[in-house]
Protein backbone atom coordinates (compact mmCIF):
# COMPACT_ATOMS: atom_id res chain seq x y z
CA UNK A 1 0.00 0.00 0.00
CA UNK A 2 2.95 2.38 1.04
CA UNK A 3 4.43 1.58 -2.55
CA UNK A 4 0.99 2.42 -4.43
CA UNK A 5 0.78 5.77 -2.27
CA UNK A 6 4.14 6.81 -3.32
CA UNK A 7 3.51 5.66 -6.87
CA UNK A 8 0.66 7.70 -7.15
CA UNK A 9 2.63 10.78 -5.54
CA UNK A 10 5.66 10.32 -8.06
CA UNK A 11 2.73 10.29 -10.33
CA UNK A 12 1.17 13.75 -9.64
CA UNK A 13 4.45 15.43 -8.84
CA UNK A 14 5.89 13.93 -12.27
CA UNK A 15 3.04 15.32 -14.02
CA UNK A 16 3.57 19.24 -12.26
CA UNK A 17 7.12 19.75 -13.63
CA UNK A 18 8.00 23.09 -14.22
CA UNK A 19 8.06 24.29 -18.12
CA UNK A 20 11.37 24.41 -19.77
CA UNK A 21 13.23 27.74 -19.41
CA UNK A 22 12.27 30.37 -22.20
CA UNK A 23 15.04 31.33 -24.46
CA UNK A 24 16.32 34.55 -22.72
CA UNK A 25 17.33 37.73 -25.36
CA UNK A 26 19.88 39.51 -24.31
CA UNK A 27 18.77 43.06 -22.85
CA UNK A 28 19.81 45.94 -24.57
CA UNK A 29 22.88 47.80 -22.99
CA UNK A 30 22.00 50.85 -21.46
CA UNK A 31 23.49 53.92 -19.81
CA UNK A 32 23.12 54.05 -16.40
CA UNK A 33 20.31 55.80 -14.73
CA UNK A 34 22.51 58.97 -14.18
CA UNK A 35 23.61 59.35 -17.83
CA UNK A 36 20.46 58.47 -19.40
CA UNK A 37 18.20 61.62 -19.78
CA UNK A 38 15.15 59.61 -21.03
CA UNK A 39 14.95 57.95 -17.29
CA UNK A 40 15.35 61.55 -15.85
CA UNK A 41 11.52 62.32 -14.35
CA UNK A 42 10.40 65.81 -12.82
CA UNK A 43 11.23 65.64 -9.06
CA UNK A 44 9.51 68.04 -6.59
CA UNK A 45 12.86 68.75 -4.22
CA UNK A 46 12.41 70.13 -0.64
CA UNK A 47 15.48 71.08 1.49
CA UNK A 48 17.28 67.78 2.53
CA UNK A 49 20.60 68.14 3.67
CA UNK A 50 21.12 64.23 3.98
CA UNK A 51 19.90 63.38 0.55
CA UNK A 52 22.37 66.34 -0.75
CA UNK A 53 25.51 64.97 1.13
CA UNK A 54 24.43 61.65 -0.45
CA UNK A 55 24.14 62.63 -4.17
CA UNK A 56 27.61 64.32 -3.09
CA UNK A 57 29.22 60.96 -2.15
CA UNK A 58 28.02 59.18 -4.85
CA UNK A 59 28.89 62.20 -7.48
CA UNK A 60 32.81 61.88 -6.06
CA UNK A 61 32.63 58.04 -6.66
CA UNK A 62 31.74 58.66 -10.25
CA UNK A 63 33.82 61.17 -10.36
CA UNK A 64 37.15 58.85 -8.92
CA UNK A 65 36.11 56.31 -11.50
CA UNK A 66 36.21 59.29 -14.68
CA UNK A 67 32.11 59.21 -15.31
CA UNK A 68 32.75 63.32 -15.20
CA UNK A 69 29.08 63.32 -16.53
CA UNK A 70 27.46 61.17 -14.31
CA UNK A 71 29.34 62.98 -11.33
CA UNK A 72 28.06 66.18 -12.46
CA UNK A 73 24.76 65.23 -12.62
CA UNK A 74 24.78 63.83 -8.90
CA UNK A 75 26.37 67.52 -7.90
CA UNK A 76 23.60 69.03 -9.61
CA UNK A 77 21.32 66.98 -7.76
CA UNK A 78 22.89 67.79 -4.92
CA UNK A 79 22.52 71.69 -4.80
CA UNK A 80 18.80 71.18 -5.46
CA UNK A 81 18.22 69.36 -2.36
CA UNK A 82 20.09 71.67 -0.48
CA UNK A 83 21.42 74.87 -2.69
CA UNK A 84 23.71 75.89 0.72
CA UNK A 85 25.73 72.90 0.21
CA UNK A 86 29.54 74.38 -0.74
CA UNK A 87 30.97 71.33 -1.77
CA UNK A 88 28.36 70.37 -3.85
CA UNK A 89 29.06 73.49 -6.13
CA UNK A 90 33.24 73.38 -5.66
CA UNK A 91 32.64 69.42 -7.07
CA UNK A 92 30.07 70.55 -9.74
CA UNK A 93 32.74 73.29 -11.21
CA UNK A 94 35.26 70.35 -10.82
CA UNK A 95 33.33 67.58 -13.03
CA UNK A 96 31.81 70.44 -15.71
CA UNK A 97 35.74 71.60 -15.54
CA UNK A 98 37.17 67.65 -16.32
CA UNK A 99 33.80 67.86 -19.69
CA UNK A 100 35.39 70.99 -21.02
CA UNK A 101 32.40 73.21 -20.01
CA UNK A 102 34.16 76.06 -18.31
CA UNK A 103 31.31 78.30 -18.36
CA UNK A 104 29.48 75.53 -16.16
CA UNK A 105 32.62 75.54 -13.90
CA UNK A 106 32.58 79.38 -13.72
CA UNK A 107 29.00 79.37 -12.37
CA UNK A 108 28.97 76.34 -10.29
CA UNK A 109 32.91 77.78 -8.46
CA UNK A 110 31.22 81.50 -8.36
CA UNK A 111 28.30 79.75 -6.22
CA UNK A 112 31.36 77.73 -4.33
CA UNK A 113 32.87 81.26 -3.53
CA UNK A 114 29.56 82.80 -2.43
CA UNK A 115 28.69 80.73 0.14
CA UNK A 116 31.98 80.02 1.13
CA UNK A 117 34.94 83.14 0.97
CA UNK A 118 37.09 81.57 3.32
CA UNK A 119 36.38 78.14 2.75
CA UNK A 120 40.00 75.85 2.69
CA UNK A 121 38.95 75.41 -1.20
CA UNK A 122 38.68 78.89 -1.75
CA UNK A 123 41.66 79.94 -2.94
CA UNK A 124 42.46 77.13 -5.25
CA UNK A 125 39.71 78.13 -6.40
CA UNK A 126 40.00 81.34 -7.44
CA UNK A 127 43.33 80.31 -9.08
CA UNK A 128 41.40 77.89 -11.10
CA UNK A 129 39.26 80.74 -12.21
CA UNK A 130 41.67 83.11 -12.66
CA UNK A 131 43.76 80.12 -14.87
CA UNK A 132 40.82 80.02 -17.05
CA UNK A 133 40.34 83.86 -17.72
CA UNK A 134 43.91 83.80 -18.69
CA UNK A 135 43.96 80.86 -20.92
Amino acid sequence: MLIAILALLGGVLGAQQAPPPKEQTPAKEQAPPEEDETLQAKKEYAFNPLQAEKEVKTGEFYFKKGSFKAAANRFLEATKWNPGLAEAYFWLGEAEQKLKDTTAAHEAWSKFLELAPDGKRAAEVKKKMAAHLHS
